[in-house]
């Protein structure tokens, strides 16, 4: 069984981090044409870019990272078998080749993948990269002292449950064979048909043997992107990256690397940041962010400056907040209770408490509204914007509470406008309209995560929320709904702790499809059919709001990250 608790820790920070992270994809970039941002002249190569971030680059080792599709700064360094597509909207969803020649060659139930790499690859010293580098990476990603990058591997691969590394087990993973120099076989112990997202991740970057150092390998770390490391300063906090003279675009069609250099500059505060990309005064003109938005404060300030509005972009990730029902708690058990909160939510109220609609997208569907995730339209519950507090009181009634409910809605004290205070008022004043008496019990961040991700202290009602680790269905809905997801002493996010062996059978059978857009609809259709049982309420689809120096171009925004793709920047 997957444990799901790295996934959710990297993916529930995605909207800080991301990237990423983390991040941290669905509209391309407002009144932004990929050419004419940032300049009416064309992209051309040279100069420095200046990125300022909130949150440093830590651990900058291929094995460590956990990022959705190889990351925005890590895929400058580090290359992999696959990588998302670097286009505006819809099409930057899509999984193509990197490192290999296309996204993979599976048998016919989607048990064994074989890649082959493309011919002249290299690393930054000249070497050539070659299939057991890649075996070598992966491996490495098994060693404790290297934990953090995504599990999936441990679960996938035939033999890799109990496998420590290849410093304690020199022997290697027998699940993955290298024939020849560029040839790469995997074997996995089920139909896995999304492999070619997983082969995205930094643990599938190549890694040589010889010069793998370790915990220290972060500080240096060999680069088969178009960038390498030239220094490395308080673990990511200051990145300085040059260019790789050994990298060759023949080899690489989706990393534009235009400027000469990247700076970047982590451990600012959010506003600084905001500030100096709005003033973009001096080497600041030429300058991004990838982990810090516009607050509603500050998204009001600069759409009333139509210069300022003309760089700010705007995209999606692949992220749902909502209220969880644990349906073991009382008096959650019952099913017209929980109906009853879904009819009275007030979604207008909630957008707003999350910064209005420029920064939220109300939801119905547990899915993103994103193709790619297999989004199919549904309210199950048909409230409008508002909410429909006759229908909620009607079904406590009929749950044998006609004269109201106390019920007790748990949340983060956290100011980051998902499972904050101001969605937790939002929603327990619409509820008290219906007959609901709210009692809000706010937690310090750390004590909310640890009660709400355990199986012995989920509250009845609480605030979550969800992103995924690539523009699918499959790694959104089984960590939260597949029953062999759940983990009783541990981190677990089942929190409605379904355990239907139609739901499970089903994501059995979606795992074995090829067809992406196949599978697709099958995870739209498996969203309503979980939503009829109303384990959860879903809220709004965060809105990313970033800007950018007025010296940028080239601005790129996909429905894979949601955020500007610095792979593909260009400055004056």
């Amino acid at each position: 069984m997957r444990q799901p608790s790295v996934i959710a820790r990297r993916v529930a920070a995605a909207s800080v981090s991301l990237v990423l992270a983390a991040g941290a994809a669905a509209c391309g970039p407002e009144d932004n044409g990929a050419q004419g941002a940032g300049g009416d002249s064309a992209p051309h190569k040279g100069g420095t870019l200046t990125v300022l971030n909130s949150q440093p680059q830590q651990d900058f080792d291929p094995a460590r990272l956990y990022t959705s599709g190889g990351g925005n700064v890590p895929s400058l360094v580090f290359r992999t078998l696959t990588t998302r597509n670097r286009e505006n909207g819809e099409a930057g969803a899509q999984v193509v080749p990197d490192l290999a020649t296309d996204t993979g060659r599976p048998n016919k139930d989607a048990t064994v993948w074989t890649y082959t790499l493309k011919a002249g690859l290299k690393y930054e010293d000249g070497t050539p990269i070659t299939s057991a580098d890649i075996k070598y990476g992966i491996e490495r990603s098994f060693a404790p002292e290297l934990s953090g990058g995504a599990p999936y591997l441990r679960d996938w691969l035939v033999g890799a449950a109990d496998y420590q590394g290849p410093y304690k087990d020199k022997k290697g993973l027998d699940a993955i064979e290298t024939p020849d120099e560029r040839t790469i076989v995997f074997h996995l112990n089920k139909p896995e048909g999304e492999f070619p997202y997983l082969a995205t991740q930094t643990q599938f970057t190549p890694v040589p043997k010889s010069k793998d150092t370790g915990t220290k390998y972060e500080e240096h770390p060999v680069s088969s992107g178009p960038y390498k490391v030239v220094s490395n300063s308080n673990d990511g906090e200051r990145l300085l990256l040059e260019r790789n003279p050994y990298w060759s675009a023949s080899t690489d069609a989706e990393r534009k690397a235009y400027p000469d250099r990247i700076d970047v500059r982590s451990g600012l505060d959010s506003a600084v940041i905001n500030q100096r990309l709005s003033a973009s005064q001096g080497k600041d003109a030429a300058t991004v962010t990838t982990d810090t938005n516009l607050g509603p404060a500050e998204l009001a300030k600069v759409t009333g400056d139509k210069a300022l509005a003309a760089r700010v972009g705007t995209g999606h990730f692949g992220y749902t907040n909502y209220l969880a029902f644990n349906p073991k708690v009382k008096p959650f058990d019952n099913v017209k209770v929980r109906q009853a909160v879904a009819y009275a939510i007030d979604r207008s109220s909630v957008v707003n408490a999350a910064g209005g609609s420029a920064l939220a997208e109300s939801a119905t569907t547990f899915l993103p509204n994103q193709k790619s995730f297999g989004y199919t339209p549904y309210d199950l519950f048909p409230a409008g914007p508002s909410g429909d507090a006759a229908k909620a009181r009607q079904l406590l009634k009929e749950a044998g509470y006609g004269n109201g409910l106390t019920i007790t809605l748990t949340h983060s004290n956290s100011k980051d406008f998902e499972t904050s205070p101001e969605i937790a008022t939002a929603v327990q004043d619409a509820l008290k309209k219906a007959g609901f008496t709210v009692e809000l019990k706010g937690l310090e961040d750390n004590d909310y995560s640890n009660k709400i991700h355990d199986v012995r202290t989920e509250p009845g009602l609480f605030l979550a929320h969800w992103g995924a680790d690539w523009p699918s269905g499959g790694p959104f809905l089984a960590p939260i709904f597949d029953g062999r997801q759940i983990v009783k002493e541990g981190a677990n996010f089942n929190t409605g702790l379904l355990d239907d062996k139609s739901v499970n059978a089903e994501i059995d059978a979606i795992n074995k499809l090829t067809d992406l857009d196949a599978a697709a609809k099958r995870w739209g259709a498996l969203d309503k059919k979980i939503g009829e049982k109303a384990l959860v309420v879903p809220l709004f689809h965060p809105v990313y709001k970033r800007l950018y120096g007025k010296d940028v171009k080239n601005v790129v925004i996909s429905d894979w990250t949601g955020v500007l793709d610095i792979s593909q920047v260009a400055v004056k």
